[in-house]
């Protein structure tokens, strides 16, 4: 668990909450805390937009889940190692008025005492609103670094400067609010941005790559200290996707690529028996990857008190 001298050791004091909103583990000498920025309703049909209505029903009743809406998490990560302390995406902030039970990890962070001036690093897995948008909140800029290194793919930040919807099959609101507020992140970050082209070494074991797939620039994060490993895989997966790794997220911008990146780093994962954080699986989504006959199986981590 963190140790006493971490910054990110959640403090004693501040508002507790009756649904527990963060969890701290490490991964070898690297410190680690899951932070919920809330849940994200959007239609079922989103989750799989090329499976057939009745498969996808049958699946929602299966988790026993409602067959018109789903809340989709939304969880960021923060980081120690060594002298840094590192962000993993930001959550959506108030980009959304959709979105009200959203937006909450700025005020979570502050309750458990992690000072947004701590922060020396953030990296942005791909620049959706619910990933860039908590940069965005009101207060949030003031409060980082001058200093704060901000890291994102060259490929990201060039799609957005004229993306393409054409493969995406989102609700007719989202688009514009997705190129507004990737529009105005490079608009007040871009002095901060350091843009990189395939992987980047952040801090010791702390690596950002690209995969592609989700969005041109999508990255992901692998951490690795002491034989432990941890992959953060952004928007790669969905809670669908172990049983059926080819359903298409309507949000991917090229879903074929999206679906091979998937199986691609779940059998990465397979492999090196490595921790499996996601931004959209059930909080605090840590678990790990076996495979089921043609497809996988997720099993959660039991929770360590």
């Amino acid at each position: 668990m963190l140790t006493v001298d971490s910054p990110l050791r959640p403090a004693s004091h501040g508002p507790e909450e009756l649904v527990p909103s963060r969890y701290a583990l490490k991964v070898g000498d690297i410190d680690v805390m899951v932070v919920s920025d809330g849940v994200l309703p959007l239609p079922a049909t989103t989750m799989a937009t090329n499976a057939d209505p009745a498969d996808l029903a049958d699946w929602l009743d299966h988790m026993f889940l409602p067959p018109d809406k789903f809340d989709w998490p939304l969880n960021v990560l923060v980081v120690r190692s060594g002298d840094q302390t590192i962000l993993v995406d930001a959550g959506v902030g108030t980009q959304f008025p959709g979105f009200p039970r959203a937006g909450q990890f700025p005020a979570r962070l502050e309750a458990i005492g992690i000072d947004l001036a701590s922060v020396t690093d953030i990296v942005i897995t791909h620049m959706h609103m619910d990933h860039v948008g908590g940069l965005l909140a009101p207060g949030v800029k003031q409060r980082l670094r001058p200093d704060v290194r901000i890291h994102v793919t060259d490929a990201e930040v060039k799609f957005w400067a004229s993306p393409d919807f054409s493969l995406t099959v989102m609700p007719e609101a989202v688009p514009p609010v997705l190129r507004s507020t990737a529009a105005r992140f490079l608009a007040e970050y871009r002095d901060r941005l350091l843009v990189f082209k395939e992987r980047r070494e952040v801090a010791p074991g702390v690596v950002a790559r690209r995969t592609g797939g989700h969005t041109p620039g999508h990255c992901v994060v692998d951490l690795a200290s002491g034989g432990k490993r941890l992959m953060f895989a952004g928007d790669a997966v969905f809670p669908v996707n172990f049983e059926h790794p080819g359903w298409q997220n309507g949000f991917e911008h090229d879903p074929e690529e999206a679906a091979k990146v998937r199986d691609r780093l779940f059998r990465e994962l397979m492999i090196d028996g490595g921790l499996l954080v996601a931004a959209h699986l059930p909080f605090p989504s840590i678990g790990r990857v076996m495979a089921d006959g043609d497809a996988y199986r997720y099993v959660p981590v039991f929770w360590d008190y």
